[in-house]
């Protein structure tokens, strides 16, 4: 298994399940179920595999989120609705947006059926000790529909993931803010006013963590990574490859670029019918 094998396979699967986190359906089913509009969803929707945690939790397995905007949702939700209710209104969501983003016959879709059974092969080689969110998640019984299989999938393999991520940044002297003001300066992933909004940070707060990133030389005077800045942030993502890599190696090197290749289909239909509303992401220059 090459590391950019894996790595290509990771990156066309995982918008497969992070879509969910954009999707009308999913506060639709929320509220619903009792929850309250905006971030609360997104915070219990996630956290709700690990039961009814409290604020210190959510923060430190979430990393990149202001304590703050966490402590304003976390337990509430669990007053509102319980996490069994709210797993539940996540997979009607994933349900319907799955359907309204790759259409109706994605259900039947054999190589829907046929990613969902690689992917789960993937995820048999993922470990939890120290993943508590990918532990939490592999808890949960494994949806019968192939669609709604692949999502589960691409769920533990993104948590898996993004558990030896958040060791990765730490190993690196990286906080939750400091380090997402990094990869926003990566130009790649967020872009940095919707990154300081969706997770809770006044402009204050960002300013001074900005500032401490300057003085460790990490950043430059325009808010760019400096080289010794961008040396740390691909020290973070080569870790994060290691960590991640043992799905894939389990998978074999045909598996995942076939999983590639169908992830990567679906992932384009799901774009271009809406999948991620504009300016969220950053675009490279």
């Amino acid at each position: 298994m090459t590391p950019s094998t894996a790595r290509t396979c990771n990156d066309a699967i995982n918008p497969l399940h992070s879509l969910i986190y954009f999707a009308p359906e999913a506060e639709a089913e929320f509220t619903a179920a009792g929850l309250e509009p905006g971030r609360m969803c997104y915070l219990a929707g996630r956290a709700a595999a690990m039961g009814a945690v409290g604020a210190g939790t959510v923060t430190a397995t979430f990393y990149n989120f202001s304590p703050t905007l966490v402590a304003r949702h976390i337990p509430r939700a669990w007053q509102a609705a319980a996490p069994r209710d709210v797993l539940a209104a996540r997979l009607r969501a994933v349900d319907s947006v799955l359907r309204r983003l790759l259409g109706p016959a994605a259900v039947d879709d054999p190589e829907v059926a046929e990613a969902a059974r690689l992917a789960q092969t993937a995820a048999e080689a993922c470990t939890a000790a120290g993943r508590p969110l990918y532990a939490a998640h592999a808890e949960l019984d494994v949806p019968d529909q192939p669609h709604l299989a692949l999502w589960h999938a691409t769920t533990l393999l993104r948590e898996h993931r993004g558990d030896g991520h958040l060791d990765a940044l730490a190993a690196s002297g990286l906080g939750g803010l400091e380090a997402l003001i990094t990869h926003t300066a990566t130009g790649s992933g967020f872009t940095a006013e919707f990154a300081r909004r969706s997770r809770g940070w006044s402009q204050q707060e960002w300013d001074g963590a900005a500032e401490r990133l300057r003085d460790r030389g990490l950043l430059d005077a325009q808010g760019g990574l400096t080289s010794e800045g961008a040396a740390v942030r691909q020290e973070v993502e080569d870790l994060t490859d290691r960590l991640a890599r043992d799905p894939y190696d389990h998978l074999g090197e045909a598996g995942a670029r076939r999983l590639a290749d169908i992830g990567s289909r679906l992932t384009r239909t799901a774009v271009s019918n809406g999948a991620f509303p504009p300016g969220v992401f950053a675009v490279r220059k």
